[in-house]
């Protein structure tokens, strides 16, 4: 079977858990933006989940490419798991003892002084499913993609119908401290639905270490903990920033979460590129070892980049020239002031994209330093410029940010990948798809035209010219074997 097949018609079905579940997430942008009036209130949420992404990549601890890894290595394919998943559940048991004893001391820091429920809340979740991942994770491997799916998709419609009850008829907008209680309990049962689907994984485990494999394993994935982790300081740290240096400027509270609010809901208009990079990886990944054994496969990860950033090119120019439509996923038009900023997160996250698509480099090699390298560079990146800019602009600061930290992060990985694993891409064919993505949107805003069937036609015109572009020069491809 033509290999782009096969791993286009994975990314489809984990799409169906990943991209139409994050989609039915989506939807809940418009539930939290109408019930909380007040931005601030949504930017309580927003800073919480924010922490939770840090949380998972420190408790996942990279166990998941880790196991991808061994599994190409070893022949004892269930002591990888057995081993994988034991570290994980130790890891996450410790962690969770500790915040117990200091949730109050947690919630100060947070300030969230009145609410420590609220972290012991948030630290049951992560745990539950960081220790999950990995039995998703074998799933993947075993290219049990439908049940993957299924279980993924069971958990987010939970969440969704949970929110939905919680929020529309037991929420009291006069005390919005209950709608955060309500999201984080809905997400906290929607969390169990996992390990309860995967409850076989869990009592199959061998109950024993082989601590010379697991300190190998660990020594392979602490790289990826740094560069995760690091990876997360570029998506996330921006809204805890926010909060704390406008508040520390002199602005209240308040009004320091009311930015985060606002800047978080417009994020969400720009998060359609991830979803389809979340449901892209969880093919991807295992698909790209598969593929290392191949003595074709440099053609097949060029062949495979060629299409990725028409891709992702085409989801920018779809959500940047059709914002009038997307931004009444925000229901408050308090929170639309934000909107200006969009299109430059889209174009931060195509680059994010093309970043996690050539990474493959450095993990195919086992050279796992050098993501660490990127990402830790990524960071200390965007902790100065946020720093230094926030006090004047505010959120718009942020988004630069990460427009900027993504673009020299994907430069960087191929500038390294060249020396030490080359590929050689097509750039010719990556300048052209987004070159000319960019020419698109430009002339699209070149004319102030109102909102109306007039501008809706025009512009998505012009994205049919992109497709037609695309579809010429790479996808009839896909017809062939």
């Amino acid at each position: 079977m033509n290999p782009f097949k096969k791993l286009l018609g994975q990314t489809a079905v984990y799409g169906l858990s990943s991209i139409i579940g994050r989609l039915l997430n989506y939807l809940l942008v418009p539930l939290y933006t109408f019930v909380f009036k007040n931005p601030a209130d949504y930017g309580d949420v927003s800073i919480l989940y924010a922490w939770v992404a840090f949380l998972v990549v420190f408790l996942t601890f990279g166990m998941e490419t880790t196991f991808f890894r061994y599994l190409h290595l070893k022949e004892d394919k269930e002591k990888i798991f057995s081993n994988s998943f034991l570290t994980l559940i130790v890891l996450n048991i410790l962690f969770f003892i500790i915040v117990v004893f200091f949730n109050q001391d947690v919630a100060d820091y947070l300030l969230f002084h009145e609410h420590n429920e609220y972290i012991v809340l948030l630290a049951l979740i992560v745990c539950i499913d960081s220790v999950s991942s990995l039995p998703l994770a074998k799933l993947r491997a075993e290219e049990k993609a439908v049940k993957f799916a299924a279980i993924q998709f069971t958990s987010i419609g939970v969440n969704i119908v949970l929110n939905l009850i919680f929020m529309l008829i037991f929420f009291d907008p006069d005390r919005p401290e209950e709608g955060v209680l309500f999201i984080l309990i809905a997400n906290l049962i929607s969390s169990l639905v996992k390990p309860l689907l995967l409850y076989k994984d869990f009592l199959m485990v061998r109950l024993s270490f082989d601590f010379q494999l697991v300190r190998e394993m660990m020594i392979y994935a602490f790289p990826l903990v740094f560069a995760g982790f690091a990876g997360i300081i570029n998506e996330t740290i921006d809204r805890i920033l926010l909060e704390r240096i406008l508040f520390s400027s002199g602005k209240t509270l308040t009004e320091a979460k009311t930015e985060v609010g606002i800047y978080s809901a417009v994020y969400k208009l720009a998060m359609l590129v991830t979803i389809f990079l979340q449901a892209y990886r969880y093919a991807a990944e295992p698909f790209f070892f598969a593929q290392s054994k191949n003595q074709d496969r440099n053609k097949v990860y060029v062949k495979t980049m060629n299409y990725f950033v028409a891709g992702v090119c085409l989801i920018f120019l779809l959500v940047a020239l059709n914002i009038d439509i997307f931004k009444h996923f925000i229901r408050n038009e308090s929170y639309w002031v934000g909107l200006g900023v969009v299109p430059i997160l889209l174009l931060a996250n195509v680059f994010l994209g093309i970043y996690y698509n050539q990474s493959i480099w450095y993990k195919l090699s086992g050279q796992t330093k050098f993501g660490a390298y990127i990402s830790i560079g990524g960071a200390l990146l965007t902790v100065l410029i946020n720093v230094f800019f926030i006090p004047e602009y505010g959120y718009w600061a942020c988004a630069w940010a990460t427009l900027i930290v993504y673009a020299a992060q994907m430069i960087a990985s191929y500038l390294l990948g060249q020396r030490y694993y080359p590929i050689k891409y097509n750039l010719r064919k990556f300048a052209l798809y987004l070159g000319l993505s960019l020419v698109i949107f430009w002339m699209a805003n070149l004319f102030d035209m109102e909102s109306g069937y007039g501008k809706f036609f025009v512009h998505n015109g012009m994205i049919c010219l992109f497709v037609f572009v695309v579809w010429s020069l790479d996808f009839r491809s896909l017809k062939k074997g």
